[in-house]
């Protein structure tokens, strides 16, 4: 599963943000051209990104001189699965198409390994869930296992890594 450009830009931005109000102590609102330069994203794609966070209640805009965007609510009240769903990023590893009441297959049925496609979606989700804006610009998603699985075919033991403070 791959997660498309939408929520991965998305997300982007929005620690961006909430590091430029927060952790510099801006008190003002930020503007996409800078997001778009640190970040290194096209402007008119931060420009329909954010429309969709601003429809969905997560930023909010302050036009005029001076103006940009803010943060709609505190970065530890943001969940990361909000973030990824305002933009219309679907969170499934399933080739279903959700809603469609039918499967994968030609016939229109699904496919014998749905089920552990739907639940890795299922689980994607939970954890994107309990991810905070403020968790991401605070590093604290490494997890408490402090394992990144990167085992290769015939290895048994799984890569450890240090997180960084």
């Amino acid at each position: 599963m791959k997660l498309g450009t939408k929520g991965r830009y998305a997300v982007m931005a929005m620690v961006d943000l909430a590091n430029s109000t927060v952790l510099d102590s801006k008190n003002g609102p930020v503007t996409l051209s800078d997001i778009a330069d640190r970040q290194e994203i096209s402007l008119s794609y931060l420009e329909q990104l954010f429309s969709k966070l601003r429809k969905n209640g997560l930023v909010k805009s302050i036009r005029g001189p001076g103006g940009g965007y803010m943060l709609a609510r505190g970065a530890d009240q943001l969940r990361i699965s909000d973030i990824v769903m305002a933009v219309d990023e679907p969170i499934r590893a399933t080739r279903c198409h959700p809603l469609s009441g039918s499967g994968c297959m030609p016939d229109g049925g699904r496919c014998v390994t749905h089920d552990l496609w739907q639940e890795l979606s299922n689980h994607i989700y939970l954890f994107l869930n309990t991810v905070t804006l403020e968790d991401v610009c605070a590093r604290r998603v490494l997890g408490s296992s402090g394992v990144l699985h990167t085992a290769r075919r015939g290895e048994d033991k799984p890569t450890s890594i240090v997180a960084a403070e």
